[in-house]
C-alpha cells in the first residue's frame, strides 16, 4: 500500500470510534484497489480509479453532496454512492482536526451516473434522521460583471476584458428591456477554464476596478440549470426573450401559429419575455428552429426550450436574490436590470405552488437571538444594504427586489369578502408602479387568507413569482 494511504486513513483515525477507525479505511483501500491521498484540506480517494486510461471524465460527472454527518467517513459513504455507477474520485473535504467539513465531490465516470445519483440520493436518509443533498456540481468558467455603461456594445466589453483579463472566449450581452440599442448594466464573460475565471474575479473582486471610469461589480455567475436528456426530450414549451414590453400575448401567438396554424396551445408573457405552449412537440422543436432570430415588432428574438424546474426544490434552496420568472414552472432567462441579476439562462428556482398543493415558505434564515451588552457599539444602516438572505419575509423581499431596481416600492392594495360559513377573506393587490403596462398591470393570488399578515404574504410571494 502506498505510503501516503496509510498516512491519510491514520489523520483521520485518531479521533474515531468503534468501527470508524484506521482499519475501516485500510479494508476499503484493500477492497476497493483505490488510493486515498490527503492534501489541501481534503481527502481524494481515486482519480483516476485503478486501471483508468484516457482524460478525466468530461463536465457534469460531478455531483456536490451536503449535510454529511461530520463523523462519517468514505468506508460507509463510498458503498453508499457506488450504488449510482462506478466512481472516479471521491473528495471528502476535511477539518485539520481530522473531522470532516460536511461535505464532499463524488466525480462518476459518466454524467448518467451522476444525474443518477442525484435521482436516487438526494434526501437520502444517511442515518436516522440524517438526509444528505446531492446536486450536480459544475467548475464555474463564467463570471458576472455589473455596473457596466449600458450604451457599451458587445464587441466593446469583449475587448476591455480581453485587455485586462486572461482567457476570454466570450462575452454574453442582454439588450434593455425598454431600449434595445442600450445593454442591461451587466454583462457575463465566458473563460476557457474555471482557473482562468478564478485568476479573472482575483484581478477584478477588489472593487477598486473600473472599466470606462466606472467601479464594476464582480462575482460569480449562477451555473446553468442542469436538465437531464430524458427530461427535455419531452418538453414542449418555448421560452422567448428579448420581447419588445409593447408586444402582446395574442400577437406572440399568431407569429408561432404562421408556420403552422394551431399549433399553439397558448402564450404567457411576462414582461419582455414569454413562454410559448404546443400541443405537441414536433412543433415546438420545429418552430424553435423557424423563429430563433426573427423580429417581432422589431425586436430581434432569441427562442430556446424552456428548462423544467425540479419539482423538488424549494424556495429556500436557490434563493440568493434572483428570482425566478417562470409561473409556468418553467426556467428561461433572466430579466433583471441594473446589474442585479447574476443568473444567465437559469433563474433560481422557485418552486412555489398557489394552489394548496404546497404552502410557499420563506427562506431560511438564521433566527438566533444574541445578548446586548451595554457599550455595544451600534451603527445606523439601511435595509437596503443588507443582502436578500437578511429577509425572511417575503413582503420584504418584494420590498428589497423592487429598491435594487431602482423601481418604486410595491402598493398593495386590500379586498374582502365572505365565506359561506360567515368568515372574512382577504386578498391583496399587488401594483409595481415602475413596470404597469397593458400586459401586467398588477399581481393577485387565487387563494383568500383570514388575516391581513397572510394575504399580504401570499401576495408578495405571488408577485416576486411573476417577477
Amino acid at each position: 500500500m502506498h505510503e501516503e494511504n496509510k498516512t491519510a486513513a491514520n489523520g483521520c483515525g485518531k479521533i474515531r470510534s468503534g468501527t470508524q477507525n484506521e482499519a475501516a479505511l485500510l479494508a476499503l483501500m484493500e477492497k476497493t484497489g483505490y488510493s486515498m491521498v490527503q492534501e489541501n484540506g481534503q481527502r481524494k480517494f481515486g482519480g483516476p480509479p485503478p486501471g483508468w486510461e484516457g482524460p478525466p471524465p468530461p463536465r457534469g460527472c460531478e455531483v456536490f453532496v451536503g449535510k454529511i454527518p461530520r463523523d462519517m467517513y468514505e468506508d460507509e459513504l463510498v458503498p453508499v454512492f457506488e450504488r449510482a455507477g462506478k466512481i472516479y474520485e471521491f473528495r471528502l473535504m476535511m477539518e485539520f482536526s481530522g473531522e470532516n467539513r460536511g461535505y464532499a465531490f463524488v466525480m462518476y465516470t459518466t454524467k448518467e451516473e451522476a444525474q443518477l445519483a442525484i435521482k436516487i440520493l438526494n434526501n437520502y436518509e444517511i442515518r436516522p434522521g440524517k438526509f444528505i443533498g446531492v446536486c450536480v456540481s459544475l467548475d464555474n468558467c463564467r463570471l458576472f460583471i455589473g455596473a457596466i455603461p449600458k450604451e457599451k456594445k458587445k464587441e466593446e466589453i469583449l475587448n476591455e476584458m480581453k485587455k485586462v483579463t486572461e482567457g476570454v472566449v466570450d462575452v454574453i450581452v442582454y439588450p434593455n428591456a425598454t431600449d434595445k440599442t442600450k445593454n442591461r448594466g451587466f454583462a457575463f464573460v465566458e473563460y476557457e477554464s474555471h482557473r482562468a475565471a478564478a485568476m479573472a474575479r482575483r484581478r477584478l473582486i477588489p472593487g477598486t476596478f473600473q472599466l470606462w471610469g466606472h467601479t464594476i461589480q464582480v462575482d460569480w455567475a449562477d451555473p446553468e440549470k442542469e436538465v437531464d436528456e430524458e427530461t427535455m426530450q419531452r418538453v414542449k414549451v418555448l421560452y422567448v426573450r428579448n420581447l419588445m414590453i409593447s408586444t402582446t400575448e395574442d400577437t406572440i401567438k399568431a407569429e408561432f401559429n404562421k408556420f403552422k396554424p394551431g399549433v399553439v396551445e397558448r402564450v404567457k408573457k411576462l414582461r419582455d419575455y414569454a413562454f410559448v405552449h404546443f400541443f405537441h412537440r414536433e412543433d415546438a422543436v420545429a418552430a424553435m428552429s423557424v423563429m430563433n432570430g426573427k423580429c417581432i415588432d422589431g425586436a430581434s428574438i432569441e427562442v430556446t426550450l424552456a428548462k423544467p424546474v425540479n419539482k423538488e426544490s424549494t424556495w429556500k434552496q436557490h434563493f440568493n436574490g434572483q428570482i425566478s420568472p417562470g409561473s409556468e414552472n418553467l426556467l428561461g432567462f433572466p430579466n433583471k436590470e441594473d446589474g442585479h441579476q447574476k443568473s444567465l439562462g437559469k433563474p433560481a428556482s422557485l418552486s412555489v405552488r398557489l394552489n394548496g398543493q404546497h404552502s410557499p415558505g420563506p427562506p431560511e434564515v438564521e433566527r438566533c437571538t444574541y445578548p446586548f451588552f451595554p457599550g455595544i457599539k451600534l451603527t445606523p444602516i439601511s435595509m437596503y444594504s443588507l443582502k436578500s438572505s437578511h429577509f425572511s419575509s417575503a413582503a420584504m423581499h418584494l420590498d428589497y427586489f423592487c429598491n435594487k431596481n431602482n423601481w418604486a416600492p410595491p402598493e398593495y392594495y386590500l379586498y374582502s369578502t365572505t365565506s359561506q360559513d360567515g368568515k372574512i377573506l382577504l386578498v391583496y393587490k399587488v401594483l409595481i408602479p415602475s413596470i404597469a403596462d397593458g400586459s401586467q398591470s398588477y399581481f393577485m393570488p387565487d387563494k383568500l387568507c383570514t388575516t391581513v399578515e397572510g394575504a399580504k404574504e401570499l401576495a408578495a410571494q405571488f408577485t416576486l413569482l411573476h417577477l
